[in-house]
């Protein structure tokens, strides 16, 4: 997760926490992430592990084609990996916590691998509840075909109320090594055999014409 932008972002909410437990979305000011505003986006929670973008930066509108606005944050990632979003996201409001993720997005048809990261960081609304993110993703590489949709690679998430971080491999639970695009993975075949002394179901028998 070598990626400076992401943690230029995630210096800046410090900041603004400032002592604080967490800052409010009213703290938060497009100057402050210049360099990261392509990158970054807002989302709110709507319900029990589902947030929407209600503002994002250019390349998230790159990466699907469209603009992400009002789409919910599970649009860019494979079916496989939506489940595990879902538990992140709810744990991003409900823990509060502060999550990075390492994604990947595989080979397919005019679509070359992708490498990407993830940052999740919770923000207070206007009532006090925590239910908006300041989030940033950024990928590396030629896009290609769009839309592009990730796999979960790996995390690591810090919980703001006991210090704790927990770092998770989840290449066997994300399909992250799953076939892309027109690709199938590689069957084997082999020659059926029969059990030791079963004749053939077949015989050829000659008779006395």
């Amino acid at each position: 997760m070598q990626y400076p932008l992401i943690n230029e972002v995630e210096a800046y909410w410090e900041g603004l926490r400032n002592g604080r437990s967490l800052p409010a979305r009213a703290d938060v000011d497009p100057r402050g992430l210049e360099r990261a505003l392509p990158y970054a986006f807002v989302a709110e929670r709507i319900a029990p592990g589902i947030a929407r973008f209600r503002v994002a930066g250019q390349h998230l509108h790159d990466l699907m084609g469209m603009d992400v606005r009002g789409m919910p944050l599970s649009s860019l990632f494979v079916p496989a990996a939506r489940e595990r979003l879902s538990e992140l996201v709810e744990e991003v409001f409900e823990s509060p916590r502060v999550t990075r993720v390492s994604l990947n997005s595989g080979r397919g048809m005019g679509r070359p691998a992708l490498e990407a990261a993830l940052l999740l960081l919770p923000l207070l609304n206007d009532k006090g509840e925590v239910s908006r993110a300041l989030g940033c993703l950024i990928s590396e590489g030629h896009i290609g075909r769009l839309p592009r949709r990730f796999s979960i690679a790996a995390l690591q998430t810090r919980d703001l109320t006991t210090g704790d971080t927990v770092t998770e491999p989840m290449h066997h639970a994300s399909g992250a090594n799953a076939p892309s695009g027109f690709a199938e993975a590689a069957t084997t075949f082999a020659p059926a055999k029969r059990p030791d002394g079963e004749r053939p179901a077949l015989r050829l028998v000659q008779t006395d014409s």
